[in-house]
């Protein structure tokens, strides 16, 4: 086992050196971030903004979603990989293992803010009031029926659900199995909305990975519609079809204010203050990481680490803020600040 760990960790360094042997040559002095589609506009204002500096190249960002940055991040070492990645959650167990077959040693992460994940509908759209219950009935693949059991979502319309909803059909586009948006969709929505069912309850204690499938299945008879990473051809969708809902994050719905309006869920409508709060609970964290392998390597990494953990960037008046960004509590801030300035790496997550 020792003799394992020793040879990783030689084959890490071996890595790290033929980069910082090769990398002039090979021509990369531009930054490179992919992943999620959601953190992609608050990089690229910090990436514009640190450009503007003249000291280095603009970074180049690049929108994958969360799972897609993950696989081409954690791809390895050198000029042919990122040196980052936007992340709508938080990095996997599995992807970190994934980093490290493939020699990505030293990952440096930073907690940027926070974002709420909204339902949403054009601006000529009716109100919608919805609990996560509700959502859940509208876009699971099963669901309980008349006696508890589970069957095909036989839902159609909104009011087939409650009368007190829309009479217009279930039509809602989506981001796609790598997104990190969806994953936290799952997780804050579709699995509290499962629990809000007695035979649902039942089953996350009888057998919870019968349970896991419940939640995380979503249907595919039409109503939920694969959009893709990009969440501005979705507002355009919205746009050309005020009957349907899109699901993206508060940014999204901050910078289209006046084409699309937010869906109110459990009582709470989303916008900066709610989220800030907490009283809006179907937000989350958002995160970019980092290859410490890849600083003082690729021009420029680490001081474009420092601007994006700045105040001016993250802090409560800064610009990521006016974008839609919700500022981490001040002592979140801080820790955030001295992870980037020591270039602090992470353990393996737990799962």
């Amino acid at each position: 086992m020792i003799s394992k760990i020793l040879s990783g960790v030689a084959v890490a360094a071996l890595a790290t050196a033929a980069f910082a042997a090769t990398a002039s040559a090979q021509s990369r002095d531009t930054i490179r971030i992919v992943g999620s589609s959601t953190v992609y506009p608050f990089t690229t204002a910090v990436a514009e903004q640190f450009g503007k500096g003249g000291q280095f190249k603009t970074p180049v960002v690049e929108s994958t979603g969360t799972g897609g940055g993950f696989k081409l991040f954690c791809g390895g070492v050198g000029v042919d990989f990122p040196d980052a990645s936007n992340a709508s959650r938080a990095i996997k167990k599995s992807e970190f293992e994934d980093c490290a077959k493939n020699g990505v040693n030293g990952i440096v992460e930073l907690k940027v803010g926070f974002d709420g994940l909204t339902v949403a509908n054009a601006k000529a759209g009716p109100d919608l009031k919805l609990t996560k219950a509700q959502l859940f009935l509208a876009l699971a693949k099963q669901v309980p029926g008349p006696d508890g059991k589970l069957v095909a979502n036989p839902y159609v319309n909104w009011n087939d659900i409650d009368a007190s909803l829309p009479a217009e059909k279930i039509e809602v586009l989506g981001p796609p199995p790598t997104s990190g948006t969806r994953d936290s969709f799952l997780e804050l929505v579709m699995e509290k909305g499962a629990e809000s069912f007695d035979t649902l309850k039942a089953l996350k204690k009888s057998d919870a990975k019968a349970f896991e499938v419940v939640w995380k299945s979503i249907r595919e008879d039409g109503a939920y519609i694969d959009a893709g990473e990009n969440d501005n051809l979705i507002v355009q969708k919205l746009e050309a079809n005020p009957q349907a809902v899109g699901i993206f994050g508060y940014s999204f719905l901050e910078e289209n204010a006046a084409k699309i309006k937010g869906a109110e869920i459990n009582g709470v409508v989303p916008d900066f203050e709610t989220i800030a709060s907490g009283k809006y609970t179907v937000a989350r964290p958002l995160f970019i990481y980092f290859k410490k392998q890849h600083v003082g390597v690729v021009p420029g990494l680490q001081e474009f680490l420092g601007e994006y953990a700045s105040d001016k960037a993250m802090g409560e008046d800064g610009y990521l803020s006016a974008k839609g960004l919700v500022p981490l509590p001040a002592d979140e801030a801080k820790k955030a600040e001295d992870a980037a300035k020591n270039l602090t790496t992470i353990d393996a997550p737990a799962s």
